[in-house]
């Protein structure tokens, strides 16, 4: 096997392996099983409301944590990544739930599976960090905003049937059924809602989610308040897991659900990676982002077969884990068996949750999800970063992620193309040294006197689509009293592109009908490879090519005095 395999398929090796190889012990083992534990009695009851957020019932949540979870922590990464559903994946798996069913989602999170697989085989993974932050920050608000509306029935008990998907209509429903607001589902609300604010101030270390459920709980019962309950909506929970099960793949519904599925992905992909990021920097470790875009999509893949919903790296999840002295991805293997065993055991008596402890577990999950701080902090950044915030914000609240994640990055895009285009300068190049237009102290630079009849511009800057239009220009402004040579300074262009070659070429054609020698000087590597595989230096025979500046000043002198265009040059670019 050769080395260049061998690096290849060591991205690949799960944190797990090399946690064993380094020796593990009963020590290690001892804080695994407390951190494990602790991270379980955590995503309990998250996982219950994730699910029932999400337009299904909650053993589906519980499901998808045990199986997603063990498979992320065993295959990942990640040394102490732990993973399950997440607050993310709401909006789209309420909507595709809402379309196609349950069987719909099953086949979109399978898809999605496959899709992280793949990007992760075609080592997509170092890509997901230059996702521009104004897009996440502004489809995390709106996710947040969207959590937080579905909500709201539950939170205050409000006698309805189906909740729309869509925010408008869903605040129009909300609004001609607000007059069956039932003041025992507001109070069990804002007990709960209490509970976790106060333990998180007074108590930290208490698992507030749980004894927020099971102080409305034992409220409910003692005072016999008519709340609803999961039991009342939809029955007793299965004491047991699902049956391994192959779904159905019709193709006309596969590329009907391309579209989520690659949301799923997308999303499943982002927060993993964002979640490894910050168990790196709280343990100083380092994870394979490759690797852990395998295990999500075997994870997801998993969660299908057995009837789960679609699961990721849950930060929250992870940073408890951390807290709580994890030493190895052992810790969210045995979350999930841990949370296998509270199912087991504790099912029937489940049925007792109120719905409201779980609306105020999920309200405050879409408060820390906001990020307001963040969100406002952009909010002072420069106007192109403002207006990708705002769209992506606008579009995931009022629309659909889908085109929010789409739009975002199209307009980030073109904001970055912008800015890049107004980076590169085409200046006057008769200063002595290369610095980049903008930047030059008449009291440290000498002016050169060049020969007459001898001009020089300078570009600094990328020369790419965005940019090659200044080329184009700059005949335009000799056209009054054209040189006999033409300088093109290129030592502060670092790249350039097809289009920047093309208005090269552009140029060196105008430069001949107008009996101008044109000398380009001081490229750069990637340019000079570029403008040689793309054969320019054999298309424009007639250009000549300097090391630096110094060089193309010899070379215009005589080309200048002899007023003729300069003899073939052999060659290419060098």
């Amino acid at each position: 096997m050769s080395s260049r395999t061998r690096r290849y398929l060591s991205q690949f090796i799960p944190k797990l392996a090399t946690a064993l190889h380094e020796g593990y012990g009963w020590r290690e083992l001892r804080a695994d099983t407390v951190a494990g534990l602790t991270v379980a009695i955590v995503a309990l009851p998250l996982a219950m409301a994730l699910a029932i957020a999400s337009g299904t019932t909650p053993e589906k949540g519980l499901y998808t944590a045990i199986i997603a979870g063990f498979l992320i922590s065993a295959l990942g990464g990640s040394r102490v990544q732990v993973g399950g559903p997440t607050a993310a994946f709401i909006p789209v798996v309420f909507v595709v739930i809402e379309r196609f069913g349950f069987g719909g989602l099953v086949l979109c999170t399978l898809l999605a599976g496959l899709m992280l697989i793949a990007a992760g085989l075609l080592r997509l993974g170092t890509l997901m960090k230059y996702m521009p932050q104004p897009v996440i920050t502004g489809f995390t608000a709106g996710i947040a905003v969207s959590i937080f509306s579905s909500q709201v029935k539950d939170a205050l008990g409000l006698r309805m049937e189906a909740v729309p998907a869509e925010f408008i209509p869903r605040w129009t429903a909300y609004a001609q059924h607000i007059a069956t607001t039932q003041p025992a589902t507001v109070a069990l609300t804002v007990l709960g809602l209490a509970v976790i604010f106060g333990l998180r101030r007074w108590k930290p270390a208490w698992p507030g989610f749980l004894v927020a459920l099971l102080a409305c709980t034992f409220a409910a019962l003692a005072l016999a308040l008519p709340a609803e309950t999961i039991g009342s909506r939809f029955g007793a929970l299965p004491s047991a897991l699902p049956g391994f099960q192959v779904p159905h793949i019709p193709l006309e519904r596969t590329l009907e659900l391309l579209p989520s599925a690659f949301t799923i992905a997308f999303l499943a992909g982002v927060e993993s990676l964002l979640s490894a990021v910050v168990a790196d920097g709280m343990t100083g470790g380092r994870h394979r982002s490759n690797g852990e875009l395998v295990a999500q999509g075997v994870a997801n893949v998993g969660s299908a077969l057995f009837g789960g919903l679609p699961a990721t790296g849950a930060i929250a999840r992870t940073a408890t884990n951390i807290r709580a002295g994890a030493r190895s991805p052992v810790a969210g293997m045995l979350h999930a068996a841990f949370l296998l065993l509270f199912m087991l055991a504790l099912a029937p008596l489940m049925r007792y949750v109120p719905l409201p402890a779980l609306a105020a577990v999920l309200l405050v999950v879409a408060w820390n999800m906001s990020e307001h701080q963040h969100f406002r902090h952009t909010l002072s950044a420069p106007w192109g970063d403002r207006l990708v915030l705002l769209l992506t914000f606008g579009l995931t609240v009022f629309f659909d992620l889908t085109v929010a994640i789409q739009a975002g990055l199209a307009l980030a895009t073109v904001v970055f193309m912008l800015r890049m285009a107004e980076s590169v300068e085409v200046s006057s190049g008769e200063y002595g040294d290369d610095r980049a237009a903008g930047t030059r102290d008449d009291d440290e630079t000498q002016r050169l006197h060049l020969p007459r009849g001898v001009e020089a511009y300078q570009i600094s800057g990328p020369l790419f689509f965005g940019a090659a239009d200044r080329l184009d220009n700059l005949l335009d402004q000799l056209a009054i009293d054209p040189p006999k040579v033409l300088i093109l300074r290129m030592r502060l262009v670092p790249i350039i592109d097809a289009s920047g070659v093309h208005s090269l070429e552009n140029l060196a054609r105008r430069c001949a009908r107008h009996g101008i020698a044109l000398v380009v000087s001081g490229l750069q590597p990637q340019p000079d490879r570029v403008l040689a595989g793309m054969g320019f230096g054999a298309a424009h025979a007639q250009v000549r090519f300097a090391s630096d500046f110094e060089h193309a000043l010899r070379l215009a002198a005589p080309l200048a005095d002899a007023g003729t265009h300069p003899p073939p040059a052999q060659g290419s670019a060098e």
